[in-house]
Formats: C-alpha cells, sequence, structure tokens
C-alpha cells in the first residue's frame, strides 16, 4: 500500500514509535535514513526515509520513487507503507515495511551495512528516473553543516567598541569613558586607565591593545589632533608547506599500498608549494640553498646567544642586589657580634642575620668586587637589559622561522631527489 501523507499518518508514525531505536544514516540530496521499531528485542517493523532535493520533484512522483525502492528492497515478500510528506522545502519519504513475510514463514533480519546497501539501491533508482544523488567526497573536501562564526577575544571587542566610540566624537576623555561605563565596563582610573567587561577576571590596559589605543593617543584623537585608525584582527599565519613523506620508509614500516598512493599525491602538493616557496625567496641551486640555510642558522644562534648572555648577567645583577641589600641591613648585627667578640650567645640569637651577612661577603669576595656598586646602578643594568632583550625576541622569532622554512624547503629537495634518482636506478636495472 502506498499513498501521499495526511495529517493522519503521523497519528500511525507516533503508534509504532519504538523504545528501542535503531539508525544508519545519509544525506540529501537523496538521503536514506532506516531506524528498526519494537519494544525489547521484538523488532515489529522497519522504517526508512528518502529525501529529495527541493523543486526537482513533485510528490506524486516521489511516491512512485519510494514504492519502487521499498518494492525492490523487500523484493514484494514484505508488507509496506510509503507516505510522502510535503510539509519541509525538501520532499521525503517515509517507508515502513513490516519485519515478518506476507506469509508469514520468516523475519527480516537487519544485515551489517543494510544502511548502505539501501543508500545505494536509492541512488541507482533516482539516477534511473534523472534525479540528483549525493555525490561522495573525500572527507577534506566535504561542507561543514555548522559553520561557526569567527571567535573574538575579549580585546578585539574592547578595541570595536572603542572604534566605535570614537566615531561618535566623544566631548573629552572623560566622556569617553563614561560612554564606555555605560556599555557595561568598569573603568578603573590612574596612571594607566584600565578596563573590565561584565563577564571578564582581569582588567585591560588600554596601552596593552596595540598601537593607536594608548592614552596618550586616544587622548591626541578626541582632541582632533591625530587620526585614528581602527584595529583590524590579523589572520593566523599558515604555514607555506610541510615535509615530504618518505613512502618507502613507511612501506617498510608496514604501510599499505593505499596509504603509499595518497602519500605520493600529498607529496606532490607540498612540493609544489615547496617551489613557490624557492622562487619567492629566489634560490635557484642547492648551493644557494645551502648559503641561506646557514646564514638563517648563524643568524638565530647569534640573536638566541645574545638573549642568553641577558639573561645571565640580569640573574647575576639580581643575586648581587639581594646580596649588597642583605649586606647592608644586616651590617649593624654583626658589628655588634663582632664587637661582643664573637659571642656564642649573640650568634644564636642573631644566627639569619649573620648568616646572610657571611654569605654576602662571601659572595663580594668570589667576584673580587673591592667596592661594592650602588643599587640604583644594578637597577639601571638591569633594566636596559630587559629591554634589550624584549626588543630582540621578536627578531628572534621571525629567525627562527625563516630557518625552519629553509630547512624544511632543503629536505624536501633533498628527498624529492632522492627518490627520484632511485626511480631511474629501478628502471635502468630492468
Amino acid at each position: 500500500m502506498h499513498f501521499l501523507s495526511t495529517p493522519n499518518f503521523w497519528a500511525i508514525s507516533r503508534f509504532v514509535l519504538p523504545s528501542r531505536f535503531n539508525s544508519k544514516i545519509s544525506f540529501p540530496y537523496t538521503s536514506i535514513f532506516t531506524y528498526f521499531l519494537g519494544i525489547a528485542n521484538d523488532v515489529i517493523a522497519y522504517q526508512i526515509r528518502q529525501s529529495f532535493r527541493p523543486g526537482e520533484i513533485t510528490a506524486e512522483e516521489a511516491n512512485k520513487v519510494g514504492y519502487e525502492l521499498a518494492m525492490r528492497f523487500t523484493k514484494g515478500k514484505y508488507a509496506f507503507i510509503v507516505a510522502t510528506h510535503t510539509d519541509r522545502e525538501h520532499i521525503h519519504n517515509h517507508i515502513i515495511y513490516n519485519s515478518t513475510a506476507l506469509d508469514s514463514t520468516r523475519k527480516f533480519r537487519d544485515f551489517l551495512l543494510s544502511g548502505l546497501a539501501v543508500q545505494r539501491l536509492s541512488d541507482l533508482i533516482c539516477l534511473e528516473h534523472q534525479l540528483s544523488v549525493i555525490e561522495i567526497k573525500p572527507y577534506r573536501e566535504r561542507q561543514k553543516r555548522t559553520l561557526y562564526p569567527p571567535k573574538e577575544s575579549n580585546r578585539d571587542r574592547l578595541c570595536g567598541l572603542i572604534d566605535q566610540i570614537l566615531a561618535e566624537k566623544p566631548k573629552d576623555y572623560e566622556d569617553f569613558l563614561q560612554r564606555l561605563e555605560a556599555q557595561g565596563y568598569e573603568v578603573k582610573r590612574g596612571k594607566y586607565t584600565s578596563v573590565k567587561g561584565a563577564r571578564q577576571k582581569r582588567f585591560i590596559r588600554f596601552r596593552t591593545l596595540g598601537t593607536g589605543y594608548s592614552e596618550d593617543e586616544l587622548k591626541a584623537v578626541i582632541a582632533g589632533e591625530a587620526e585614528h585608525h581602527p584595529h583590524q584582527k590579523q589572520p593566523p599565519k599558515e604555514q607555506p608547506f610541510n615535509l615530504l613523506v618518505d613512502v618507502q620508509a613507511k612501506l617498510d614500516e608496514g604501510k599499505s599500498s593505499g596509504y603509499a598512493r595518497w602519500a605520493k599525491r600529498y607529496n606532490l602538493k607540498e612540493m609544489s608549494k615547496t617551489l613557490i616557496f624557492l622562487q619567492e625567496k629566489k634560490i635557484g641551486s642547492i648551493e644557494e640553498m645551502q648559503e641561506r640555510v646557514d646564514a638563517a642558522t648563524a643568524r638565530y644562534h647569534e640573536l638566541g646567544d645574545s638573549i642568553k648572555a641577558a639573561e645571565k648577567r640580569m640573574a647575576e645583577l639580581a643575586v648581587l642586589r639581594a646580596h649588597i641589600i642583605n649586606y647592608a641591613k644586616t651590617r649593624p648585627v654583626y658589628d655588634a657580634y663582632r664587637k661582643a667578640g664573637y659571642s656564642r650567645k649573640f650568634l644564636e640569637a642573631h644566627r639569619e642575620e649573620i648568616t646572610l651577612h657571611k654569605a654576602a661577603k662571601a659572595a663580594f669576595d668570589e667576584a673580587g668586587l673591592k667596592k661594592l656598586p650602588k643599587v640604583k646602578v644594578l637597577n639601571t643594568e638591569y633594566s636596559e637589559l630587559l629591554t634589550q632583550k624584549k626588543a630582540a625576541y621578536p627578531d628572534y622569532r621571525k629567525a627562527w622561522e625563516e630557518m625552519q622554512e629553509l630547512v624544511k624547503a632543503q629536505k624536501n629537495i633533498e628527498l624529492f631527489f632522492a627518490e627520484e634518482k632511485d626511480v631511474q636506478e629501478k628502471q635502468q636495472t630492468r
């Protein structure tokens, strides 16, 4: 029996809905959804849902296609119902067939990958009727159903709000802060202005938001002395290419021939990216490649050594400063200890201060200091080294990235030519 859907069909559907549920799914344009209906281990019926591309088929034609699918799948041995629904944008069929055969001699037994079998049969029937079917694509090329909006950090949100308020031309800096407060931000005024949103845990200082967002720059924009450039979020940098796969080594490890075919296609893509990278860097030979790798490596180690030297000196300054402070604080106690004739009783009463004083004196002797430097001088040197270290880090990271890219390109070239050489040798031996 087959019919077009009426509101009464939903009553039928609800009547047979089970407490036990199983599904095998594939998706439109022509899609199949199967599940079985029953209680406990006694399966009463199975259902197939068949969907069609919107606007491509009428309800009558869809009902006929569903009837043909049910007849060919059950081979006419099981009673079934085909109901066609038009309550969605896409027309779809509900096919319910009895689990017991018409002659009551057997029951339909669900088999492994039965959903895939129904899908292929449905696709075949739809192709015979010149209807669209799903094109099976590789996983990486499939379109994601849910498209999530790009994540926006608290800082990006704050910058966007600042841009909006500045566009409204606030009267002065205080008016600007009041408008921020009206948007739900808590403002902490002081030497450095900072704000915190309703769901934020920490305050954010304006000067940490980047160029154009410090207090002085904002005040200049509000006063009309400078032009504000809105914040633009930089997209994450993608790696230009990856290392090639050593196909032969993977095969020796036990990888299949299918993996080898995938690896060869992958290597071709990554090698083409590598060649584009070499063209951009204007590298035309193996010798030039080696020179660039050596230069980049030397630059990376040079910057790294300078940062390590600064960190070492900063550690020495921190220790020396602590010893000088301890020496100055404990000197009166040690002088009293010496005047007491190095009394054991005095030592027990002031052991911590005397121990710190002796440790500081030993450190000065080990460093060969005849005259102690002033703490203010040490603080100045420490601050200069810290500034130098922070300034060197961007160049250090850039040098590391450049070295990594050149080394990867060099390894890809070496592996590519090694594989080409092996192929030529095998062809010559045949």
